[in-house]
């Protein structure tokens, strides 16, 4: 598994570099310009139309994270089923596409830089956007417990630094990935020159991502700014999507990608692809946890560590690190992001230590008869609005372009006939076959806030450890024993070496797309 984090060094993307045409696909190497192949036109010439193609090198690992391989699994419970737990997936084959995953769940120190951020660009005006997403410190409080230093202490003081944070509620946390997303692709832009540090910004004059791409944010012009090959153009230009310089936008994995990271099943494959030979399809056991397919929690290997706990769980009623001079867990709440092994995949703390958000909707029959390639509840289309003269609207009081959803009249005259609307959270759920439907608060307490958590947590038995199991809860609520993580879409092909996709037949194999 390559790990590769981008820095100064591999994202100083000169102009030449971004303007020397891509020598597959849609462009091939011509005597001193790069031509199309589809019609013979110099390509990234301004003299004949100054069509640009990028030089790209394929998508890098982001920083913090790893690469997820995707693949086919069996999702599900798997081992000591209960059948009182309506809540746990109905077992299947799915398959899932390739992404990235943090290695960790999300610290107290990454939050708090996310408030810092919040409080120097929204503090003057906009203290609301702040305590919005502040996290509640209160959900350390017990009627029956003293955890008074945790409420005053754990999110701020240096000693849980790298410690999870907690008390964030779904939608804070993906609103946490919004922010991620837009600050990166900001100091992207910085590294590639085509923008200058602005720590200035304030309310709507903020960068975005996507008011940057549609003109709204100006900043300031670095000291290599783009050329506009355009014969009509201004001479310079924004970045663009196809210039390759900016990264997807972070998201919270869904319940599929969550379980399928933890399983860790590349480590159950006797003869993974590497440089030398061909990968073969095929994995010699089905992980219980993921630390492997033993039904255990210890550490087995024969040497100084065996017998330690692999994960940070509830061992037995009232029973939460052990005993002085033999700590099982070393933890009695939660325990340091990076703490105890990583899984296959490098991903730590995937089961125990605190559960984690996902992007799902909650049903009790989420996955009977849905997609079986990236399965996920929870679908609601929307899109920018625009004005009469075509144009996007103009961003709002705190930088952001507005949004609408898609109506259902749109889903219908697109040719979408089968779901007829575009909020998907209740298609094909199961209420129809019942004799009630979800009404929240009559005769469930599910609803389209209602969202699933995996992963086990301090507080937790062993059955939870299993990836297979999920919870829910209302999306506006939190806990101190629920956390997240974010992940990134990979882009192009899915292998992680940003080799093409399909199979070569002698094609060039190290040829970049």
């Amino acid at each position: 598994m390559k790990r590769q984090l981008f820095g100064i060094g591999l994202l100083c993307i000169g102009a030449a570099s971004l303007l020397t045409a891509c020598s597959s696909g849609s462009a091939k190497k011509g005597k001193g310009n790069n031509i199309s192949v589809v019609t013979g036109w110099p390509l990234n010439d301004k003299r004949f139309g100054g069509f640009e193609v990028a030089n790209y090198q394929g998508q890098q690992t982001p920083v913090g994270m790893t690469f997820v391989q995707g693949g086919r699994f069996v999702m599900g419970a798997n081992d000591d089923e209960m059948p009182t737990l309506e809540n746990n997936n109905t077992r299947r084959i799915v398959s899932v596409s390739s992404f990235y995953m943090d290695e960790t769940e999300v610290a107290n120190v990454s939050y708090r830089e996310y408030m810092f951020w919040l409080q120097r660009v929204y503090g003057a005006d906009y203290q609301d956007v702040i305590n919005r997403e502040a996290p509640d410190e209160t959900v350390w409080r017990s009627a029956l417990a003293y955890n008074e230093p945790y409420v005053k202490n754990y999110f701020r003081q240096a000693a849980w630094d790298y410690y999870p944070v907690v008390g964030i509620n779904w939608y804070q946390a993906n609103d946490f990935c919004l922010w991620r997303s837009d600050r990166v692709n900001e100091i992207l832009a910085i590294y590639a020159r085509a923008l200058k540090p602005n720590s200035t910004q304030s309310n709507e004059d903020v960068f975005t991502t996507e008011t940057y791409l549609n003109a709204q944010y100006e900043g300031t012009l670095g000291s290599n700014p783009h050329h506009d090959l355009d014969p009509n153009g201004s001479g310079r230009r924004n970045l663009r999507l196809s210039d390759g310089v900016f990264l997807p936008n972070y998201r919270l994995p869904t319940e599929a990608e969550w379980e399928y990271a933890a399983l860790g099943l590349i480590g159950n494959n006797p003869s993974p692809e590497n440089k030398r030979r061909r990968g073969e399809e095929v994995n010699t056991d089905r992980n219980i946890y993921p630390w492997g397919s033993k039904n255990t929690t210890r550490y087995g290997l024969h040497n100084q560590y065996q017998g330690e706990f692999e994960g940070n769980f509830m061992r037995g009623k009232g029973d939460a690190m052990g005993v002085a001079g033999g700590l099982n867990d070393n933890a009695l709440y939660t325990a340091p992001c990076n703490s105890y092994l990583p899984n296959a995949f490098g991903l730590y703390n995937m089961a125990g230590n605190v559960n984690e958000w996902v992007l799902d909707t909650y049903r009790p029959m989420s996955h009977e008869d849905v997609n079986e390639v990236s399965p996920f509840r929870g679908n609601k289309y929307t899109r920018l609005k625009y004005q009469e003269d075509g144009t996007v609207e103009e961003k709002d009081s705190t930088g952001r372009l507005p949004y609408m959803d898609v109506s259902d009249a749109e889903i219908f005259a697109n040719g979408r006939y089968e779901t007829r609307t575009g909020s998907l959270s209740n298609y094909k759920d199961g209420d129809s076959l019942s004799a009630y439907t979800y009404d929240y608060g009559k005769n469930t307490l599910v609803n389209d806030s209602t969202k699933v958590y995996k992963g086990g947590s301090w507080a937790d038995r062993q059955y939870w450890m299993s990836p297979g199991t999920r919870r829910y809860m209302q999306g506006n609520l939190s806990t101190c024993t629920i956390g997240f993580r974010c992940v990134m879409d990979r882009m192009g092909s899915p292998d992680g070496d940003n080799q093409p996709g399909g199979n070569s037949f002698g094609r060039q194999k190290n040829h970049k797309r």
